[in-house]
């Protein structure tokens, strides 16, 4: 109850009154103009001078397959091998890691697992960040499949190859990949091969429309050659990192592919570049009409999703857009947008309470948690060891 409500769909209600039942959404409306019976509710929450968002929804993430990033023994993000699409990260997800908690307490309620490594890398699930193991907090398993595409830029250099060795190797791995989805998409039209294959089985859900295809690329040759690949094989295509973007935002509206941008607190990638270009990265895309969300590539990181988008604000981007950016937008990129990214009644009560702004790190602070209706515990080990050294050295 009162507490400012940012719905996700770039709609804000000042005063607003929050119900649910049984995990979904039952109320969203205005306080002042609706009765109502508090004795209805188990739980009625006075948030007045607060602020409610919907889950942040983090994509492109190893978040519970990585703990150590320099401890090898405790990555768990990729398989040997090139081709790779029947890799699945749902059930390498850790459920007991120690990071999970220190994000969720950020507002980061949903997450993307993506595999890593090689050029098809494996099959990405979407997952809410509570659950005693991998079945619990699936949210939406195999949503698709990401292809590392083959860099398409010669390197000038004294050590480097000859550049036609490169140019031919280029081609090559371009040739190769492109040859796999053939060899795929003719395996997938018979529905009862006699010899199963695993990796070409694995693909089915992209010929069929059932799952998305990411494309992880960044300069423009490598955008329009997966571009018309994905036209010429009708896939769903989202490019995901997608540096040079805002250079052919033409090419990419009149295709209808997304963008899982790459993360935007960084410097340009090229020396004559604007240094704030990344900043205003969110801004280009929306204001060209492209369905976008930003990531932060990483799994610790995830906790400063929104802080990065916050940072949007001040290059372009509304208030309203940069929280749409991280819910709504990442809900329909993901094809969770029937239940997830706003507040909206009939969805899953994910959500949080801030007494400050979300986006901003000077003022946020998550106070109340929900995934599915369910209150989630907020404490993490950072917190703990915060109190321990406080109490400590009596500071309080």
């Amino acid at each position: 109850m009162n507490a400012t409500a940012h719905l996700g769909n770039g709609r804000v209600i000042e005063n607003s009154a929050i119900g649910f039942e049984n995990g979904k959404l039952t109320l969203v409306a205005d306080a002042k103009t609706i009765r109502i019976n508090r004795s209805a509710y188990s739980k009625v929450i006075d948030a007045g001078g607060k602020q409610i968002y919907p889950g942040f929804i983090d994509c492109n993430s190893s978040l519970g397959l990585t703990e150590i990033d320099m401890i090898r023994s405790m990555s768990d993000n990729y398989e040997v091998g090139e081709m790779n699409p029947n890799v699945r990260s749902v059930i390498a997800y850790n459920t007991d890691s120690k990071i999970i908690p220190t994000v969720r307490s950020n507002g980061v309620l949903l997450e993307q697992v993506v595999p890593q490594g090689g050029i098809i890398s494996g099959q990405s699930s979407v997952m809410q960040l509570d659950g005693w193991n991998w079945e619990d907090a699936t949210y939406k398993a195999d949503d698709g499949i990401h292809v590392n595409w083959p860099r398409m830029y010669v390197v000038k250099s004294p050590r480097a190859e000859p550049e036609d060795v490169q140019r031919q190797k280029i081609q090559r791995n371009i040739s190769d990949l492109e040859l796999f989805f053939r060899e795929a998409k003719a395996y997938c039209a018979n529905s009862a091969p006699q010899e199963k294959n695993l990796k070409f089985d694995a693909m089915r859900g992209l010929f069929d429309g059932s799952k998305k295809l990411y494309v992880h690329c960044d300069y423009v040759k490598e955008i329009v050659s997966a571009v018309d690949m994905a036209k010429r094989m009708a896939l769903k295509l989202v490019i995901v990192g997608g540096a040079d973007s805002y250079l052919i935002t033409d090419v990419l509206k009149a295709n209808s592919v997304a963008v899982i941008l790459g993360r935007t607190h960084s410097l340009p990638s090229r020396e004559d570049d604007d240094v704030a270009l990344p900043y205003k990265m969110p801004s280009i895309l929306q204001k060209a009409g492209i369905l976008y969300t930003v990531s932060i590539e990483s799994s610790w990181q995830s906790r400063n999703l929104g802080f990065m988008a916050g940072t949007g604000v001040g290059f372009g981007l509304t208030q309203e857009e940069a929280v749409m950016a991280l819910t709504m937008n990442a809900a329909t990129i993901l094809g969770i947008d029937q239940t997830a990214g706003s507040l909206e009644v009939g969805k899953d009560a994910t959500l949080f309470i801030s007494s400050g702004d979300a986006l901003d790190m000077r003022t946020q602070n998550v106070e109340t948690a929900f995934i599915g209706g369910k209150e989630i515990n907020l404490d993490n080990v950072q917190k703990q060891l915060y109190n321990k050294y406080q109490t400590k050295y009596g500071i309080k």
